[in-house]
C-alpha cells in the first residue's frame, strides 16, 4: 500500500488498518524511515512517500478501512480528527477495496484548473458516494493518463496562489544561469513575473529556440491557444502548484485579492479567478475520493512542458540551453515525488533513498545533478499484476528520434521500449493498456497534422500521434497482429480533448481478436467546440465507409467500428468535460464504456456503427 501525504512537519506517523467492520484491527504499527520517507521541501513542508509492505496478504473484495496518527512528542493527533472533512456521512474511517478483477475502471486525462467547466473528478465523488458501504459497486481504481497538471498553462490567480503557498509554507529559493534574471527571489519581484515570463530570457539569436519551443504562447490556428506566459519555472512553485490542485488545504490560506498583477491584465485576472473559485471549491470533494480509491497516474506533456520531446529539434534547443532545462527538470522532479514513485514504488526505491541528498534543511542542492539523473530515467512505465493485465505506456521520454528531419514529429516509443511493451503482452488472454495518446484517431485531425508536418510546423498542431512516425506505427501495429498477444485488448487513453470509442478487428490474424479503444479526455477540458464540429463534419465526408478518400487511405489490415454516443445522431465525438467509466460486460460487446460529464449527465457509448 502507498500513500502520499504533505505535512507541515516531521512527524511520527502510525498507521492503522481495519477490516470491513471497522472494529477488527488488521495492522497498527508505527512506520519506520523504510516505510515513510520524509522529503523536506520547505521550512514548513514534508512530502512522505509512505509504502508499507504486509507480511501477509491482505483480504481481498473487501472493505479495508484506515487511519494515521501524527505525533509530535506526547501529543497525538487522528487523520480522521485533523480532516473529517475526508469522511462520508456515516464513517468513521476512510476505507477501500482491493479488488481481485477490474470489472470497473474509472479513468481521464486533462485536467485544467482554470478550464470554464466544472471538474470531471468530482464525478468521482459521487460514484464512491453511492457506494460507500458495499464495495463490489466501487470501481476496482482510478486511472488518470496524462495532464494531472498544467505546468505550462497557469492562470494568474493560479500563479498568484503559488506564491503565497510558497511563502506560508516557506518552499526553497533557487538559482539558474542563462535569464535576465537568476534566482527565484528575482523572478518572483520582477514586473514580468505574470503573464510575462517570457520577456525573461535575454533577446539574442542564441536563445531564440527557446522562446519558440517553451514560451512562445502562439495561437495554435487548429487547435488551440496556449497560455505559457504563466509557464511554472522553479522547483518550490511545482510543488505548491501539486498542493493547490489535489487539496482544499491551502486554499483556506489564499487570497486572491492580493496580488501583484499589472493593470494592463486586470481583466484577465478577474474572469480567471472566478473560475479558479469554482475549481478549489469542488477540491474537498475531490480529496475524499482520491482518499478512497487506488489511484494511478502516467505523465503527458502539459505535465512537464507543452510538446515535450516532439521533435528531436524541440529536444536539442531545450536541453541545451540551462534554464529551459531547468524549467522542465523541475517539473519532472515534481511529477516524480508527486505522482510518480508511488505507481510503482519498487522501482524507485534506490532513487528515493537519494532524495536526502537533494533535499535538505539548507535547501534545495544538487539540483542540477538530480535534473540529469531524471532526464536519463528510464523507468517511468509500469504495470500491475491485476485481472486483465494493466499495461500503462511512457510515450514521453522513450521516443523514436528521426535521424534525417529534427523538425519531423518523433514516434512515441522506440524500438527497444517496444520491444519490451511485446514481451509483456505475451501469452496474456487479455489486456488492459493505457496510452496517454489514442493509438487510433480521427483520420481528419490526423491528416491535418500530417499537412502541417510537411510543410516544418508539427509543433502548430501537436502533431504526436501514434502514425505519425512510420517505425513506430508499423512496429505497434505488427504487435497487435501477433499470434502470442492477447486477442482482446482495451486501450485507455486521453490527451485530445474529446471522448470516443473505436472497436478495431485486425484482418488475417490466425486468432479472431478485437481492440476497444476508449479515450475520456478531458476531465476539466474541451476541444474549441465549433472547430471540432467542423472537423467531425469533414472527417465524415471525408473518410465516412462510403467516400472515395477513405478507400485509399483505408488501414488495409484493419476495420475500425465506432461505438456512438447517441444512436439517433451520426456524431461520433462528444466534447464534454467529465470521467470516463468502463465496465467489462464478459458478453458479446467485451466491454462498456460511458462518459461521467462533469455537469451530472451519463453518455453511454453504443455498439455498432462501421466507420471504414
Amino acid at each position: 500500500m502507498t500513500f502520499w501525504l504533505v505535512t507541515r512537519q516531521a512527524y511520527q506517523l502510525q498507521f492503522q488498518l481495519y477490516a470491513e467492520d471497522e472494529r477488527t484491527l488488521l495492522a497498527d504499527m508505527a512506520l519506520d524511515c523504510r516505510q515513510n520517507q520524509q522529503v523536506r521541501i520547505g521550512e514548513q513542508a514534508f512530502i512522505n512517500l509512505i509504502s508499507i509492505n504486509f507480511q501477509d496478504a491482505l483480504p481481498l473484495n473487501t472493505l479495508l478501512s484506515y487511519n494515521f496518527i501524527f505525533g509530535t512528542g506526547e501529543q497525538q493527533q487522528l487523520l480522521t480528527e485533523l480532516m473529517p472533512e475526508l469522511l462520508y456521512a456515516g464513517q468513521k474511517y476512510p476505507n477501500f477495496m482491493i479488488k481481485s478483477d477490474l470489472q470497473q475502471i474509472l479513468h481521464g486525462s486533462c485536467r485544467k484548473p482554470h478550464f470554464d467547466s466544472a471538474d470531471g473528478l468530482v464525478q468521482v465523488d459521487n460514484v464512491i458516494a453511492n457506494s460507500i458501504n458495499d464495495g463490489q459497486l466501487r470501481p476496482a481504481m482510478l486511472m488518470m493518463s496524462g495532464d494531472q497538471i498544467y505546468a505550462d498553462d497557469v492562470a494568474g490567480p493560479m500563479l498568484v496562489a503559488i506564491h503565497q503557498v510558497i511563502e506560508l509554507l516557506g518552499l526553497y529559493d533557487e538559482t539558474w544561469q542563462g535569464t535576465v534574471v537568476s534566482s527565484s527571489d528575482e523572478l518572483f519581484a520582477s514586473p514580468f513575473c505574470y503573464y510575462q515570463r517570457d520577456q525573461l530570457l535575454p533577446k539574442n539569436d542564441v536563445n531564440k529556440a527557446v522562446y519558440e519551443k517553451i514560451f512562445s504562447a502562439s495561437k495554435k490556428p487548429i487547435f488551440t491557444s496556449v497560455n505559457a506566459k504563466n509557464h511554472l519555472v522553479t522547483l518550490a512553485e511545482v510543488f505548491a502548484m501539486y498542493l493547490l490542485t489535489w487539496s482544499p488545504m491551502m486554499w483556506r490560506l489564499v487570497d486572491l485579492t492580493s496580488h501583484r498583477v499589472a493593470e494592463p491584465f486586470a481583466e484577465k485576472y478577474g474572469i480567471e479567478s472566478k473560475t479558479i473559485e469554482q475549481f478549489s471549491a469542488g477540491l474537498s470533494a475531490v480529496g475524499r475520493a482520491l482518499a478512497h480509491i487506488p489511484s494511478y497516474m502516467i505523465f503527458d506533456d502539459h505535465d512537464i512542458t507543452d510538446d515535450w520531446n516532439l521533435t528531436r529539434g524541440w529536444e536539442e534547443a531545450a536541453y541545451q540551453h540551462p534554464f529551459s532545462k531547468q524549467i522542465i527538470g523541475n517539473a519532472l522532479i515534481g511529477y516524480w515525488l508527486c505522482q510518480g514513485w508511488g505507481n510503482a514504488p519498487d522501482k524507485f526505491i534506490e532513487l528515493n533513498q537519494e532524495a536526502n541528498n537533494y533535499f535538505t534543511d539548507n535547501g534545495y542542492l544538487q539540483q542540477e545533478q538530480l535534473i540529469d539523473v531524471l532526464l536519463a530515467w528510464d523507468q517511468w512505465h509500469y504495470s500491475l499484476a491485476t485481472s486483465p493485465k494493466v499495461i500503462v505506456l511512457d510515450t514521453r521520454t522513450q521516443r523514436w528520434r528521426s535521424e534525417s528531419n529534427a523538425n519531423k514529429p518523433s514516434g512515441l516509443m522506440d524500438w527497444e521500449a517496444l520491444s519490451e511493451l511485446q514481451q509483456e503482452l505475451i501469452n496474456e488472454p487479455e489486456v488492459i493498456l493505457v496510452s496517454p495518446a489514442p493509438i487510433y484517431g480521427v483520420k481528419m485531425i490526423e491528416a491535418i497534422q500530417r499537412i502541417f508536418t510537411f510543410i516544418g510546423l508539427p509543433l502548430v498542431v501537436d502533431a504526436e500521434n501514434w502514425m505519425a512516425h512510420s517505425g513506430t506505427a508499423n512496429v505497434m501495429l505488427n504487435i497487435f497482429r501477433h499470434h502470442k498477444t492477447p486477442p482482446d485488448f482495451i486501450i485507455l487513453s486521453g490527451d485530445v480533448h474529446y471522448s470516443f470509442f473505436y472497436e478495431v478487428t485486425h484482418r488475417f490474424r490466425r486468432n479472431s481478436s478485437r481492440i476497444f479503444q476508449i479515450t475520456a479526455s478531458g476531465i476539466k477540458n474541451q476541444f474549441p467546440s465549433g472547430l471540432l464540429k467542423w472537423l467531425e463534419r469533414l472527417n465524415r465526408y471525408l473518410y465516412g465507409s462510403r467516400s472515395p478518400l477513405n478507400w485509399f487511405t483505408k488501414r488495409r489490415r484493419m476495420k475500425i467500428q465506432v461505438r456512438k454516443p447517441d444512436q439517433a445522431q451520426r456524431n461520433t465525438l462528444v466534447n464534454q468535460s467529465g470521467i470516463g467509466l468502463i465496465t467489462l460486460t464478459h458478453d458479446e460487446q467485451v466491454v462498456k464504456a460511458e462518459l461521467l460529464t462533469a455537469n451530472n449527465k451519463r453518455v453511454l457509448f453504443h455498439p455498432l456503427n462501421t466507420r471504414e
